[in-house]
Formats: C-alpha cells, sequence, structure tokens
C-alpha cells in the first residue's frame, strides 16, 4: 500500500511538473500562415492581430487582417478575419494589407492599417477588439510618401499619442486625442538608428523608451534603440534576435503580460515543412523577453526558446475548435449557415461558424495544460459529418494514454451541424489534450468541444 501511495505521490508532481514547465511550440498559429504581429493587452487577454499570407502566395499576397487570442500564451483561438483592404473605400487595389498596428483608448479600438505602394495608412476604429472596424474618415491617415508602411502607436504617460512608420527612415507625428487625425507636421527622425530597415515597435519601461524594429536585410534580425524621449534621439544598443538564414523578413511586437515580457515576429518553419524555395508564406512566433539591470534586453536566439503557459484552460466551458496549441494538416474555415439553400431566397441567418476542417486520417489538434479537475464524465462536440469517422481523445501525447472515443459514424451531413456525446474514462488534474483524427478522405468539419461532469 504505501509503495502504491508513493507511485500515486510522483505521478502527481510529475503532472505538476509538466505543466509548470510546459510550454508553446513556435510558430504558435499553423493552420493559416500568418505575418507582421501586432499584439495588444485587453481585459487580462493578449489580442493579436496578424497579417494573413494566402497560401497560394508567391510574394506578397494579403487581402486581410486576422485576430488571435490567447489569456495563457500557448492556446491560441482564432476569431477569422476582423478587417480587410475592402473597409478601406479609396484602395485601389486588392491586395496589400500588410502589417497593421493595434491600440485601445477611451474605450475605442483602432486598427492602422498600411497600404503599399504611395497609397498610405489608413485607421479603422471599433467599440470592441472583436470588431466591426470602420473607416472614420474616408481617406488615408498618413500619405506622404512610398515609405509609408508599418505603422506603430504609441501613448506616452501624459496622453500624448504617437504614430511612427517608415522604410527605411524612421517617421513620426503626434495624433490628435481623436486617433484619427494629427495637427502637427511629420517629422522624419534624424536619428534613424543603426541598421534599421522596418517595422517600428516602441514602447516604454522604467523611464527608458524603446524603438524595436526589423535589422539588416536579408534575412533580417530584430534590433532595438532607447532614448529619453519618444521622439528621440535613438541609440542603437544591439540586436534583439539576430537574423538567420532559414528565414528573411521579421517584424517585432512586444508587450507585457502577467509579468513577463514578449516579443513576437515570425519565421518560415510552416513553409520549410514542404517546400524548399521562398515564399512569403510566414508564420508568426513568440519568446519571452529578458531584460538586464541597466534596462537594455538581452539578445536572444532565433525564435528557439518556447514561452511557457501561464495559466491552465478550463475545458467544462465550451471550446471553439480553432483553440490549439499545435496542430497538424488541420485548416480553419468560416461559413455562414442560412434558413434556406435558396440564394435568391435565403431566409434567416441560423448562424455564422469559424471551425476547423481539412481534416483526415492522423491529422491532431493540441491542447495544453487542460485542467481536468476532478475528472469529467462525457465530452461533447459539435460536428459536420462529410464521410465520418472518429476523434481519439489522448492526453500528454499524441500516442499516450487513450481517455474516449468520439464516433461520428454518419456521412454525407456536411451542411448539418450535430450535437454528440461520448463517455470519458477518468481523468484528473492538468494534461496536454490530443484530439486525433481517424478515418478516410475528408472525414467531417468541428466547431467546438465541451466536457460535463
Amino acid at each position: 500500500m504505501k509503495r502504491i501511495c508513493k507511485k500515486l505521490t510522483l505521478s502527481v508532481l510529475m503532472i505538476g511538473a509538466v505543466f509548470l514547465t510546459a510550454k508553446a511550440q513556435n510558430p504558435v498559429i499553423q493552420t493559416k500562415f500568418t505575418a507582421d504581429p501586432a499584439p495588444m493587452v485587453h481585459n487580462d487577454t493578449v489580442f493579436l492581430y496578424t497579417g494573413h499570407d494566402e497560401d497560394d502566395a508567391f510574394g506578397f499576397k494579403m487581402h486581410t487582417w486576422l485576430l488571435y487570442t490567447s489569456t495563457d500564451m500557448v492556446n491560441w483561438t482564432e476569431h477569422g478575419a476582423v478587417a480587410s483592404l475592402k473597409d478601406f473605400e479609396w484602395v485601389p487595389h486588392e491586395n496589400g494589407a500588410w502589417a497593421a498596428h493595434s491600440i485601445e483608448r477611451n474605450g475605442k479600438f483602432y486598427l492602422y492599417c498600411p497600404v503599399p505602394g504611395g497609397v498610405g495608412i489608413g485607421v479603422l476604429v471599433s467599440d470592441s477588439p472583436y470588431g466591426p472596424f470602420k473607416d472614420p474618415i474616408g481617406k488615408p491617415l498618413i500619405k506622404k510618401s512610398e515609405h509609408d508602411i508599418d505603422p506603430a502607436v504609441f501613448i506616452d504617460d501624459d496622453g500624448q499619442a504617437y504614430l511612427y512608420w517608415g522604410n527605411p527612415e524612421v517617421y513620426y507625428v503626434k495624433l490628435n486625442e481623436d486617433m484619427i487625425s494629427y495637427s502637427e507636421e511629420i517629422i522624419q527622425d534624424p536619428s534613424t538608428p543603426d541598421n534599421y530597415q522596418e517595422g517600428p515597435w516602441v514602447w516604454k519601461r522604467n523611464g527608458h523608451y524603446y524603438l524595436s524594429y526589423a535589422s539588416t536585410c536579408c534575412p533580417e534580425g530584430i534590433g532595438y534603440a532607447m532614448s529619453n524621449s519618444p521622439t528621440g534621439p535613438w541609440e542603437y544598443k544591439g540586436m534583439i534576435m539576430d537574423g538567420d538564414k532559414r528565414s528573411n523578413g521579421n517584424h517585432p511586437g512586444i508587450i507585457d503580460y502577467k509579468g513577463k515580457s514578449y516579443v513576437f515576429g515570425f519565421n518560415y518553419n510552416i513553409l520549410k515543412q514542404t517546400m524548399s524555395k521562398h515564399y512569403e508564406r510566414r508564420s508568426i512566433c513568440v519568446e519571452e523577453l529578458s531584460y538586464n539591470a541597466d534596462g537594455t534586453i538581452q539578445k536572444h536566439p532565433f525564435w528557439s526558446r518556447n514561452v511557457e503557459q501561464v495559466s491552465t484552460l478550463n475545458p467544462y466551458n465550451r471550446v471553439e475548435a480553432e483553440t490549439m496549441a499545435w496542430s497538424e494538416g488541420v485548416k480553419t474555415e468560416f461559413a455562414t449557415e442560412w434558413e434556406r439553400n435558396i440564394s435568391w431566397d435565403k431566409g434567416k441567418k441560423v448562424a455564422e461558424r469559424l471551425f476547423a476542417t481539412s481534416i483526415h486520417n492522423g491529422d491532431y489538434i493540441k491542447v495544453q495544460g487542460v485542467d481536468f479537475s476532478d475528472g469529467p464524465k462525457a465530452i461533447e462536440v459539435s460536428v459536420a459529418s462529410l464521410y465520418g469517422g472518429k476523434i481519439e481523445l489522448r492526453v500528454d501525447n499524441i500516442d499516450g494514454p487513450l481517455i474516449g472515443i468520439v464516433n461520428i459514424d454518419v456521412k454525407g451531413q456536411g451542411d448539418i451541424w450535430k450535437t454528440m456525446t461520448s463517455p470519458v474514462s477518468d481523468i484528473k488534474d492538468v494534461h496536454d489534450l490530443f484530439f486525433v483524427f481517424r478515418g478516410e478522405k475528408d472525414l467531417f468539419n468541428l466547431d467546438w468541444w465541451k466536457f460535463t461532469k
């Protein structure tokens, strides 16, 4: 009996140790190609606005801006496209949704969006970080030169907001309090720091002002400079991260969250799983940022030190299928369901869904750090079955202990969503959860899941 108790105690300790050292895998988004991260912290949640490289992109093929959220820095939930070039009536192109930046002020959320080729930088505004975003001015906010790309916004402690942008020089302007206009002149910063390329990001910490940016070319790393003022002069301090020959560009986004600092950027690792040549199909990464005692930043390796999970996930709340720490083979899709499938008489809107799709045998979704507490009895899943199949529920590893199987034994119902329930074996405490998909052909679409006690 003592021996059994000892084993149980050891198992509990090991489970706790697994969670405490659980780390995200880079890149953090696998279902789509994402670039140009613009993280923002609001209401204890990280809102990650991203550019979107299309799956068939050769060069920069970008039409929309996407949104992902996380409360633990490892599991990210997609919310689909929150803005696109179509939101700007003055934009003449279908392509060019380059690096945007988001910020909140006075209960409003602002998204600053550049369109290359001298078209300018526009601004969208919303009452919610999830959108919808609207163009409040009907014209470019900034239209000065071919350098009008990569906007970044910073609000100082005195309430003054600054907009920075530019390649290969840094420009800035003081924004008015409405965040959609300015009164003073645009300044080309005479102290543009060493190795500056593009992608400025400005923040303040312990009285120091920081300017990070894509540095050197190519490949681009992430460099930074410091100042005693939000308008410079900027003094180059070194590299946060050197470039890497396996990559090409970069674009920093830096935040503090739950007592830690993080730097976002991107690499091309998912592209390189299947392609040997270079295409602009990028994937966002994140790493914890470390400061020295004098405020300077330690150099980090190229997206190799993955971040630790900062809180657990509750499986007894409804969890969207597009919430994941890692996946293989799975894509996501947005669709609207109507009362009738008659193009001229669709009737009422039934639902709008973002769901996991392109699911085939052997594909899987990993959800990290799931707190089963004192144990579930069953799982509910919302599926639309194509050819049918099953979901194996495994813990800790893709081939780890099997705690349940959801049999989706119908087919030909890809346009009908059903909630299916299946019992699960006893599982407690914190584990990584794997949804492993089995079957033939296109299996099914998965909208959400939820454990019940």
